[in-house]
This record gives structure tokens, sequence and C-alpha cells, in this order.
């Protein structure tokens, strides 16, 4: 979700700047690029490891989701090109689809209420013990829609998101956002969701002949 379909990377960084500020330490884009398709907590112990004046972790992870949900509400959050035409796609095919994403269900549903955008799946943290990179997500979001891992497509934007549904079996399209994701067997790195598209037969690269 963030970074594949919303470009929610610069609220991030805004919201994680605000609380490194309350925590008496500074945050760059190198250091958001480290957190990149990971976890709430894993968000929070990064953040801590940073601080000078520590707080309760849970606390930590209340500032960030109220920040950032409140940024959706008040803000709206861009989509990015060719996400609601590649949607749009695929459900005109009648693929089954899911959302596979490792933020909170709190802040899926904002960004969802924000951009309208449906899924026939949701798979979020809280519906996981491991996210991402861990297969689980995909493997659950697979079973939900009744596909076989080997016969699913996943579209990532981060080096975790790509171990995820790779370790699960699918056939991955990267597209990457801030960090850099090197072709694969049986991965497709594109520019942008602009160059896919889909069919029937699922998802593939656009031909631009």
């Amino acid at each position: 979700m963030d970074g594949l379909l919303i470009d929610s990377e610069p609220l991030w960084l805004e919201a994680e700047t605000a609380i490194m500020a309350r925590l008496g330490a500074s945050w760059s884009e190198q250091d958001q690029a480290q957190l990149l398709g990971g976890s709430l907590e894993r968000s929070v112990r990064y953040l801590l490891s940073k601080a000078t004046r520590p707080a309760p972790p849970e606390l930590i992870g209340v500032w960030l989701m109220s920040d950032i949900i409140e940024r959706v509400r008040r803000d709206g959050v861009p989509v990015q090109p060719g996400a609601r035409e590649l949607l749009a796609a695929v459900k005109k095919a009648g693929l089954p689809h899911a959302l596979v994403t490792s933020s909170e269900r709190s802040f899926m549903d904002a960004v969802l209420a924000s951009t309208g955008m449906r899924f026939d799946v949701l798979v979020c943290a809280e519906d996981v013990t491991a996210t991402k990179p861990d297969p689980e997500p995909y493997l659950l979001a697979a079973k939900l829609v009744g596909v076989d891992p080997g016969d699913c497509f996943a579209l990532e934007d981060s080096p975790n998101g790509v171990a995820s549904a790779e370790a699960a079996g699918c056939r991955v399209f990267a597209v990457p956002s801030l960090v850099p994701i090197p072709p694969a067997p049986g991965r497709t790195v594109v520019r942008s969701l602009l160059d896919l598209t889909a069919g029937a037969d699922g998802i593939r690269r656009r031909n631009k002949g």
C-alpha cells in the first residue's frame, strides 16, 4: 500500500520527524528508508534506538499512528500514477485481489476511506503473527482469495515486501520506491504501475509497441 498504491512516504517522513523531535533527535530520509515495508513495532524500535529522550514504546506507537492518520484524514493522500487504472483492469478481468500491507488496520482504513479503493480481501499487521518479510501475509491473502500462491501475482515497492511475496511462492512485479530492487528469477522490475495491465491471465507488463 505505502509507496506502491499511495505516495505516503512524504507523510510518514513528516510524522516520523515530528516524533523524533519529541524524542530529542534528528531524522532523515536515510532513516526513513530503513523502515520501508516494515511493521509499526519495527519502526518504534528504530525510533527508540535514535532517541535521546526515551518514551514507552507503546506511547511512541500511539503518537506515530495518531499523527499519520490525522494527516491522511485532513489532507488526503496522493494515489500513485497507474494505481486506479490497474485496479480497475484487475476488477474488469474478474481477478480476485487482495491488499497485503504491514500497516496497522487503523491506518489502512483511513487510506481506503480517503482514496475510495476497494479490495476483495484485506490483510494488515493485526491479521498475522509475523509481518513482511515473513511470507505469512501473502500466504494468508492467497488462502483468503482461494488461489494457490504460485498462481498469484504480487506487486511490491520494498525489499521487505518482495522477500515476503517470494518466500510465499508468488510471482513478483517490483515497482521500487525509496530503495532499488534488482531483477531476479520470477521477479519483474518496472518503473511505474503505468507499465502494468491486467487480463484474464493475470498481471502483465504493458505492451508499449
